[in-house]
């Protein structure tokens, strides 16, 4: 057992090589140890780098010389616009033809001066003028007729007079036989039977008078109807003869009132539809501005508001609600007296008037308000390297100023130019 267990025990001990082990050193150069500590270095800078990009938003460098830096300011605020408004004719009355026809002559050209009256020019229409023969054909018998009717009921009225007079006269007749009946029959000189038939004679009258006398009050009751209906019917009658000829009459185009024909070109020889438009007439020497206003302002454009040109007063004497392509029409009037001189078409600068004027801070005016609404802007750092975009309230501006309500303290810097390409940005770096 000794013997088997020995040689065993150095087998072991030559197979576990502890003998050769030793120890291995690793050499890496300086230049490999800058290299990795410059790497790990830059990505920590640019995990960095994403971190505040991501929590700031969006950031885009531009350029000093493409944007407008503006200082927010304490001033008075004057609540105007101004306005570029088109001189019209205060009143205008358009020529439209009420029947066609084919113009035979012409009397006055373009531009010419009119008094109510005058006639423009003439037209002819066939078929019209037969048709308001055959209309008064018509109206003459229908009146006739009814003037047959009239007749034939006075007749009857009277005739029911007539009756109920000789009726009352032989009642009258007999009751006074009657009477002298009653006193004869004492002494035999007549019979009681001829009496008797005297009076039963009387009795047939009065039960005629009376039916007669209904007979009449019936009549006279259905006549007076029958009567204003046919007066109200003569009415309407003559009435469309009147409107019939007075068509005829419109063939002669004449001026309503007194002005300048304008928009008049007609040829002899032309037809002309019916309503159709053949010039306007302006009142001379009277004028108005119409003008077109931002639908920002409609809730603040009433009538009676003032503006001016120049030394001249002007108030707003009519608002259109219709709003096209983001504008509306307003019509000012001078309220004493009107510039000298001024010619239709004329353009002038209008300054409305929308409020008092008040202290409050201010920014310019500019085009970024068509981008943000004036919601919200970018607001200059105090070092101007950056801008940053902020929140802010804005409440009314003109062409020059708008006023800032909340958001800006004074003395900070915005930017006032266009926001077109910042529109997803939250932070503008300058270079």
């Amino acid at each position: 057992m000794t013997k088997s267990t020995a040689p065993l025990t150095s087998v072991t001990k030559a197979v576990s090589g502890s003998g050769m082990d030793r120890k291995v050193t690793s050499k890496t150069s300086p230049l490999k140890k800058g290299l990795l500590s410059s790497l790990i270095v830059f990505m920590i800078v640019y995990a960095g780098y994403l971190v505040a990009s991501k929590s700031t938003g969006k950031v885009l460098t531009v350029d000093n010389s493409r944007i407008v830096v503006a200082k927010v300011s304490a001033g008075i605020f004057e609540d105007f616009i101004p306005i570029r408004g088109r001189v019209t004719p205060a009143k205008t009355v358009y020529l439209d033809a009420v029947e066609g026809g084919r113009v035979e002559k012409i009397l006055v050209e373009d531009g010419a001066s009119l008094i109510a009256g005058n006639l423009i020019v003439e037209l002819s229409n066939a078929s019209l003028q037969l048709s308001v023969l055959g209309n008064e054909t018509r109206v003459a018998e229908q009146l006739n007729n009814m003037r047959s009717i009239e007749l034939s009921l006075e007749q009857n009225r009277l005739q029911h007079k007539r009756n109920i007079v000789d009726i009352k006269h032989q009642i009258k007749l007999l009751s006074r036989q009657v009477s002298r009946a009653e006193s004869l029959i004492a002494t035999g000189a007549i019979t009681k039977s001829q009496l008797e038939d005297t009076q039963d004679n009387l009795q047939w009258y009065k039960d005629r008078l009376a039916l007669t006398v209904e007979s009449q009050q019936s009549d006279a009751r259905m006549q007076g109807e029958q009567l204003a209906f046919l007066k109200d019917t003569s009415t309407r009658l003559e009435s469309n003869l009147a409107i019939s000829r007075q068509n005829l009459e419109n063939m002669n185009v004449k001026a309503p009132v007194a002005g300048t024909l304008s928009g008049f070109n007609v040829e002899v020889g032309q037809s002309i539809a019916r309503g159709e438009r053949l010039g306007q007439i302006d009142t001379p020497n009277d004028y108005k501005l119409t003008a077109f206003i931002d639908e920002f302002y409609l809730g603040r454009i009433d009538i009676g508001q003032t503006a001016a040109y120049q030394d001249y007063d002007l108030v707003i004497a009519k608002v259109y609600p219709q709003v096209q392509n983001g504008q509306f029409e307003v019509d000012f009037k001078f309220m004493d007296k009107q510039p000298k001189g001024i010619r239709r078409g004329q353009t002038m600068q209008v300054k409305l008037t929308l409020g008092d004027a008040s202290e409050a801070m201010l920014i310019p005016n500019g085009a970024f308000y068509q981008d943000t609404g004036g919601k919200w802007l970018f607001v200059v750092s105090q070092d101007g390297s950056e801008a940053v975009k902020r929140k802010v309230r804005l409440g009314r501006r003109n062409n020059q100023f708008i006023e800032v309500i909340e958001g800006l303290e004074l003395g900070e810097q915005v930017v006032t130019s266009p926001y077109s390409s910042y529109q997803d940005m939250q932070r503008l770096n300058f270079k």
